[in-house]
């Protein structure tokens, strides 16, 4: 069994919605990005998304977009990112990582090359937004090869014949997006999510992650409610880095982990 599927059957059994928490890698600066990732384990996150910055990240609102954007000015590439899990994977991290990004950065390093150096860094799977399941046997086929979990996204517009696809194909989890639309925090979560949540459940075992809007407690509360193994967190976290003086962004954002997840009380 995978990292990721360790921690998933860890959270079912523990009867724990986990968390899984975003960072674009190179924001604010590559050192801030190896710093900020032991800060969200310490704070409760179960896994790490390394965001790789695109320069047309198509599912991305202006928190991850103006992320991406900068991180891409401060040279961040692909190849730079999967040094970014080594040396994390050097300092000791053991909880999952996956690298999230779009097609075309993986196709233009070579997809058997770039799982290939996925895993050796120590990366546990790959989310590549924009990529088809009709069209991802090869990106599958490679992950397959080298103990990677390949995780899909259905979206609520996603039909009962979509959704049984990626559940034929899936494995580690499937990332289910709470609304139809681009990332970014939201106050509330669609009124259509159970209902969502309830047409996957109805082709898969597999632990459902739920992203998209969500940024505080009461919102992991709601996904807890509805079945799902864990939530993700991304342009919330972004906000939090983006609000926090230089030398206080990794308590700031422990701090925000802790409370989302229900391990400190909030403050006024």
């Amino acid at each position: 069994m995978s990292r990721i599927g360790q921690t998933m059957a860890r959270l079912r059994q523990q009867g724990r919605l986990g968390l899984i928490a975003y960072l674009t890698v190179g924001y604010p600066d590559v050192e801030a990005t190896l710093r900020l990732v032991p800060a969200l384990a310490g704070g409760g996150a179960d896994m790490v998304e390394l965001g790789v910055p695109f320069s047309d990240p198509l599912a991305d609102g202006t928190t991850i977009q103006r992320a991406s954007h900068h991180a891409l000015q401060q040279g961040v590439t692909p190849a730079l990112c999967l040094d970014v899990v080594r040396q994390l994977r050097a300092r000791g991290l053991a909880i999952p990582l996956l690298l999230m990004g779009y097609y075309n950065p993986v196709l233009a390093y070579g997809i058997d090359e770039f799982a290939r150096d996925a895993a050796g860094a120590g990366a546990d799977g790959l989310i590549e937004v924009d990529l088809p399941p009709e069209e991802a046997a090869g990106v599958r086929t490679a992950c397959a090869g080298r103990g990677l979990d390949l995780i899909y996204l259905l979206a609520p517009t996603s039909s009962d014949e979509r959704i049984a696809l990626v559940a034929a194909q899936a494995s580690g989890f499937i990332y289910c997006v709470s609304l139809a639309g681009v990332t970014g925090a939201r106050g509330e979560l669609s009124s259509g999510l159970p209902q969502f949540l309830a047409r996957v459940r109805r082709h898969t075992s597999l632990p459902l992650a739920v992203g998209f809007g969500i940024s505080k407690r009461e919102h992991l509360e709601t996904v807890a409610g509805l079945g799902a193994e864990a939530a993700v967190i991304g342009s919330a976290i972004i906000d939090v880095i983006d609000r926090a003086p230089a030398e206080e962004r990794e308590e700031r954002v422990r701090e925000y982990v802790e409370v989302v997840t229900g391990r400190r009380k909030a403050t006024v």
